[in-house]
């Protein structure tokens, strides 16, 4: 289906791109192209966007597809009531939002019974005219005992109804209120009788704040101590002035009204019906604003999660620790396969060392174990102190690190987890989890649904189904940009592969049984459900290391093989020569690219894969931190420089691991040596830190770290 061009230079003028970048880009998306192969594999059609504009040029898309959709709804309906005049059609087609396309047929709309509609019912729509006309008003012809208008008083009262509802419809009324409350509207939060004086919203009991002003944080906890019985919430504005300016509007528009009536139908209609229908909107749109920014947050430090590097030492020792039910303890190997799983004692109410560093050290030297990965759950902080006394006094080679759990109990009992153990219980799959997050923290994650993880704010108070797709989003990217190794990947890894769904990710692993590996991209044609379109979407982010071919197990896309294989010859195979071809090459990159028959973008690329194929792009990130004893609480003292790792960034500062159960708070104020108005600016999930401890609160086991002080 050909796209609209208007629509393609409305998107491109409103977001500062090239039209034909847009238009190609468009025309990608509808051709079933995903976001990571656009971005990727079409840089010059679209002029290198990131992913980040592609899927805003694809959003902007879809809403004003919808907005047509709805212009055509909405002329078909006014039609149909025989309404529909060149002036109003002409505004309906000149709408470019949506709300401003709802004022418009507003009053044409199908509703249910109101004070107005009884009225006009009653037959006293043209006393309504003539009060906005400025007529002779004589209310007497209009009573009416079997309509249920007694006298004069009832008659005018339905009169001013219907003009209290016509002024409350009136599109500009509404957009001039809209405006005031958005700018100088005030959110009041007040107590509820059935409130507890000690509830964690006691600080919006005597609350007031400009709606404009409020931060998406603050919007998402008051809407959460609303929901929850523990403050009413009203919005506050200047009447008066509202007033007046609604009657400069209508008198405008009706002249010669008489101003006794409409001005009292005035303030009717605004308390009435504009104002609560506004409040509603600007609140569900402010809410909407910080469900989007939380995601945002959330995103962001998922995307660093996932891209934390993965720590290659050998086989892991993975304990999920536990008090009564004791610590489940695993080995995996450096592939992620389970080797070894028992049970131990080391903390109460049993304290059995003795026994449970026998068995540590015999499957650490049975497996030649050089790290251990303890889940920081319950029972954590002991199982810690067990295993750094346990290596000071018989195990000097090995290290540990505390692991963030979070997810491996929904996990563990996961149809993903039952298939990979169905002979184990879910205390092994859960401790299976932990090993192997610090193996490859990303092939581990994305078994897990984002929302369990732990890296966000707010997330039980959003949309789920708005939060799901943008997190699917995240993973989606993250797993495109390190690439997947055909070969070990399990199904709940490739599936989130450009152009791969679960079933054809179960495809390939039950055909890489069968065949016992792929040894070439090309293989993959034989898989079913994957025909030339799902190839081309998928190949270039699947790698097939110790392959026939050298390009199979870089990002170089199939269908640049043979520029590849050219550029090759060039330097006689030998990749570290070619930013010198390049260098001596006339014109330079241009020039070649131009020689050899692709875009510049490509060629670059190309290029840097060639020179480190199979590299890692999470090598070159900060790896995690690991520890041979314990840190403790009594040790800390204010003033003390640590060194830690960033577990989750919010929007009031960032929470730091330092070794402890609990992790220290950075507040916002303290991240940086100047002004931060967003974390993600300076801090991200999975950076390693020296902070500085401003204060501790040693009955709850809390620190106030700082990180500009320790610079």
């Amino acid at each position: 289906m050909s796209i609209d061009p208007t629509v393609i230079a409305h998107i491109a003028r409103e977001m500062h791109l090239p039209q034909h970048h847009v238009a190609n880009c468009l025309n990608l998306h509808q051709e079933g192209c995903t976001v990571p192969f656009i971005t990727r594999y079409r840089k010059e059609q679209t002029g290198e966007m990131d992913e980040v504009v592609v899927r805003a040029v694809i959003d902007r898309f879809t809403y004003l597809e919808n907005l047509a959709k709805r212009k055509q709804e909405i002329l078909a309906s006014i039609e149909e009531q025989g309404k529909l005049t060149p002036e109003l059609q002409l505004a309906v087609e000149r709408c470019e939002k949506m709300v401003e396309l709802e004022d418009l047929y507003l009053p044409y709309k199908q509703k249910r019974k109101t004070r107005a509609s009884v009225a006009r019912d009653r037959g006293l729509e043209p006393l309504a005219q003539t009060i906005l006309a400025g007529g002779n008003v004589d209310p007497t012809p209009f009573v009416n005992p079997d309509n249920e208008l007694l006298d004069t008083e009832a008659v005018l009262a339905g009169a001013m109804d219907i003009i209290s509802e016509m002024v409350a419809e009136d599109p500009l009324v509404r957009n001039t209120v809209r405006r005031e409350l958005q700018h100088n509207g005030v959110i009041e939060c007040r107590k509820r009788r059935i409130a507890p004086d000690d509830s964690p919203y006691t600080m919006y009991y005597e609350y007031e704040e400009k709606l404009g002003d409020m931060p998406p944080h603050r919007t998402l906890a008051i809407n959460r101590a609303e929901r929850e019985d523990a403050i009413r919430i009203k919005l506050l504005y200047d009447r008066e002035q509202m007033e007046t300016m609604i009657g400069h509007i209508v008198a405008e528009k009706y002249p010669t009204h008489h101003p006794t009536y409409v001005e009292l139908a005035i303030a009717d209609g605004l308390k009435r019906l504009v104002v609560p229908s506004i409040e509603t909107e600007l609140r569900n749109m402010k809410t909407e604003e910080a469900e989007a920014h939380a995601v945002a947050v959330f995103g962001e430090n998922l995307r660093h999660l996932l891209l934390t590097p993965p720590v290659q030492v050998g086989n892991i020792l993975g304990i999920d620790p536990a008090f009564r039910t004791g610590c489940k303890i695993v080995v995996v190997s450096v592939q992620g396969d389970l080797l070894d799983t028992t049970t131990i004692y080391p903390v109460p109410p049993h304290n059995d060392v003795v026994k449970a560093s026998a068995v540590i050290c015999e499957l650490v030297r049975k497996h030649q174990v050089k790290l251990i990965a303890i889940g920081n759950g319950t029972a954590s902080a002991e199982t810690e102190e067990f295993i750094s006394e346990l290596i000071t006094k018989a195990l000097p080679d090995v290290k540990y690190m505390i692991v963030n759990e979070a997810g491996a109990s929904v996990y563990s009992v996961s149809e993903v987890a039952r298939e990979e153990f169905p002979d184990h219980d879910a205390t092994v799959r859960g401790a299976v989890s932990i090993a192997r997050r610090v193996l490859d923290p990303l092939a581990e994650l994305v078994k897990i649904d984002p929302k369990s993880i732990g890296v966000g704010q707010y997330q039980h108070d959003l949309t789920q189904s708005f939060l799901s797709t943008k997190l699917q989003e995240v993973v989606e990217s993250v797993v495109n940009y390190v690439g997947v190794n055909l070969n070990t990947a399990s199904a709940s890894l490739l599936q989130f592969v450009s152009g791969v769904n679960s079933a054809i990710a179960r495809n390939i692993v039950a055909y890489r049984r069968q065949i016992g590996g792929f040894s070439t991209r090309e293989e993959l044609l034989a898989v079913p459900k994957i025909g030339k379109v799902t190839f081309e979407q998928c190949a270039g982010f699947l790698r097939v290391p110790d392959g026939k071919n050298l390009l199979d197990n870089t990002s170089v896309h199939p269908e640049s093989y043979r520029i590849a294989q050219q550029l090759l010859e060039q330097v006689q195979n030998d990749t570290a020569k070619l930013k010198t071809l390049v260098n001596k090459s006339k014109g330079g990159i241009d020039k070649l690219a131009a020689e050899l028959g692709c875009g510049v973008p490509t060629l670059r690329d190309m290029i840097d894969q060639l020179a480190r194929p199979g590299r890692d792009p999470r090598s070159d990130l900060e790896k995690p931190i690991l520890r041979s004893s314990k840190v403790s609480l009594e040790d800390m003292q204010e003033g003390m420089i640590l060194e830690g790792v960033v577990r989750n960034v919010v929007d009031f500062g960032a929470f730091v691991d330092v070794g402890l159960k609990n992790d220290g708070l950075v507040h916002v104020s303290e991240l940086a040596d100047r002004f931060v108005k967003n974390p993600h600016d300076v801090i991200a999930v999975g950076a390693r830190v020296k902070v500085k401890i401003l204060g501790i609160d040693r009955e709850r086991k809390r620190l106030a770290l700082s990180i500009k002080q320790a610079l």
